[in-house]
């Protein structure tokens, strides 16, 4: 079974990006994918720092989500723009999971694994400029970025049917097609 790892890039309880998320995990459950949603909260890690690190290792949560992207097939992120870029938040997950263990290949959570990107906001960009940034983190560290994705703005809670749809059926169509891609682009790895 294809197994998918899928991110908000929010902390917030109510955050658009992460029912943004849980439009594509439905897609993404109902083409036949495990999905597994990671509260980047729950996490509760420090800010990366070098010396922390040398110190104290990495922390239990950090290396139990490398271990869930290594045996993950892709992920699938959902982030709000700060300040015309991703949050720090993310960008913090990332850093942590990239750190190799002893005798482990550099990126090796990350390298060779696709991705596909989601982002909604109540302002006109809808969060582009923080996926801009974003494709442009994940292509470093060797990600297969899927060209498909979905930005929209003017997104609200009002958005949103009591079923957690988009009301929108070009933007809920959209998100899942978005779904779909990553799922098509994994089933193309799979089998070669």
């Amino acid at each position: 079974m294809t197994k998918i790892i899928a991110i908000s890039g929010s902390l917030r309880a109510e955050s658009l990006n992460s029912r943004v998320l849980n439009v594509a995990v439905k897609a993404l459950e109902a083409a036949g994918a495990e999905v597994e949603t990671i509260a980047l909260k729950a996490l509760a890690l420090p800010i990366y720092d070098g010396d922390y690190e040398a110190e104290q290792g990495v922390p239990a949560a950090a290396q139990s989500l490398k271990e869930k992207f290594i045996s993950s097939d892709g992920v699938i992120i959902a982030s709000p723009e700060h300040n015309s870029t991703y949050p720090a938040v993310l960008k913090n997950v990332i850093d942590w999971v990239s750190r190799p263990a002893k005798g482990e290949a550099m990126l090796a959570a990350f390298d060779g694994k696709p991705v596909a990107l989601l982002s909604a906001s109540p302002g006109g960009l809808g969060g582009l400029r923080g996926l801009i940034n974003l494709r442009a983190l994940l292509g470093a560290i060797k990600m297969i970025i899927v060209p498909e994705q979905f930005c929209a703005g003017g997104v609200n809670s009002d958005s949103f049917d009591d079923a957690g749809n988009l009301k929108d059926s070009k933007q809920q169509l959209a998100v899942e097609n978005v779904a779909k891609s990553l799922f098509e682009v994994v089933a193309k790895l799979s089998a070669k």
